[in-house]
């Protein structure tokens, strides 16, 4: 598809199905979403019970009808890089196909969905739409809107439609990622005992990294299950010389039991003994406990099924949690087709998880 010629507008009167196809026919990779943006702002400003501010590709609107309580229900609006898989595609067996469908382009229809037909809830609502979601935490949209509007966030629960395939997932892991980094001194590698080979220095790190037994606490209920790996090695000059520098990236997944200081202080001090020269933290985004104690917290639960299980991976209700915003996961997409070439995502789904929510928000 060109990306210079815009889809038509957005119909929220449609089914969600045929509603996700119509998001995944705007290219939306991280970066890229700002037809979208003006897409669903165009769209959500046509509803009268809705207020409606931006900041940047962020759409925020909101019912002010003096409820008890306000529910927050979010979704970003980018995707991972297209790999020749838009536009959508429905197939005969009623599977929509194409970038987005799973994460989480289902899960935005849902919420537009609601937007258009939950008129009268009976707590008030917040929709957010962001972006930027997967790419750097400082490039996040949410993160934004927390610095810049943080009253527009505000809510007593959240549910954020990331693919959780239909099943409620409760908090999320942390997500620490660091360089260790090792010196050496170059030689020529014909004679290299003239210098010091800075990769073979970092044979204790993967060591220990071989050694890692993985943590599996339970919080609130929810069983989590700590992941250390590396992901990343750099290393070499050419291959008649003796390295005299070596990087290995490590990512720590974490409970939500541990604060971001002391995911750190853990990794710090379980390579103190591996002759790392410099410990250098790329990216850190702290993890959320589940919440599933609040009491509307538990009126989902009750109105959508099924037992919660713990988020593995990290997602945004980490930000609402540092926001005293207890937030789960919730969408029909499978998290395990996320970010995959051939990402789909049932169709007859998308329809069923805005049934329970309509069902939560009317009851």
């Amino acid at each position: 598809m060109d990306r210079t010629t815009a889809p038509a507008p957005l119909d929220l009167t449609a089914d969600a199905a045929a509603l996700t196809a119509a998001l995944v026919d705007f290219p939306s990779p991280s970066g890229e979403e700002k037809a979208l943006a003006d897409a669903i702002e165009t769209a959500l400003r046509a509803l009268p019970h809705l207020t409606v501010d931006r900041h940047g590709n962020n759409v925020v609107a909101r019912t002010h009808l003096g409820r008890a309580e306000r529910v927050v229900l979010a979704g970003h609006i980018d995707t991972v890089p297209i790999a020749g898989n838009v536009p959508s595609r429905l197939d005969e067996d009623g599977v929509l196909w194409g970038c987005g469908t799973c994460d989480m382009k289902s899960g935005v229809a849902v919420q537009l969905r609601i937007a258009q037909t939950v008129r009268e809830p009976n707590r008030d609502l917040t929709f957010v739409f962001y972006d930027n979601e997967e790419v750097a935490a400082h490039l996040n949209g949410l993160g934004h809107l927390a610095e810049a509007h943080p009253e527009w966030l505000a809510g007593d629960f959240a549910v954020l439609l990331e693919p959780t395939d239909g099943q409620v997932e409760g908090g999320c892991q942390g997500t620490l990622r660091v360089h260790l980094k090792t010196r050496g001194e170059r030689a020529h590698s014909a004679r290299a005992w003239m210098g010091s080979n800075a990769i073979h220095a970092a044979a204790p790190i993967f060591a220990k990294l071989a050694a890692y037994e993985p943590r599996k606490p339970v919080v609130d209920g929810l069983e989590y299950h700590e992941g250390l790996n590396a992901v990343g090695i750099e290393g070499g000059v050419a291959t008649n010389v003796i390295p005299d520098s070596c990087t290995v990236v490590v990512n720590f997944r974490y409970a939500p039991d541990r604060t971001p200081e002391e995911a750190e202080a853990f990794v710090r001090e379980y390579f103190a003994d591996c002759g790392v020269d410099e410990f250098v933290v790329d990216d850190h985004s702290g993890g959320a406990r589940p919440g599933l104690d609040h009491p509307v917290a538990a009126a989902f639960m009750a109105a959508v099924g099924g037992e919660a299980r713990p988020k593995f991976g990290w997602t945004d209700v980490s930000r609402f949690s540092a926001l005293g915003v207890p937030a789960v996961n919730y969408s029909p997409g499978n998290p395990l087709l996320a970010h995959k070439v051939d990402e789909r995502v049932q169709a007859s789904l998308i329809p069923e998880a805005e049934a329970r929510l309509r069902a939560w928000l009317t009851s």
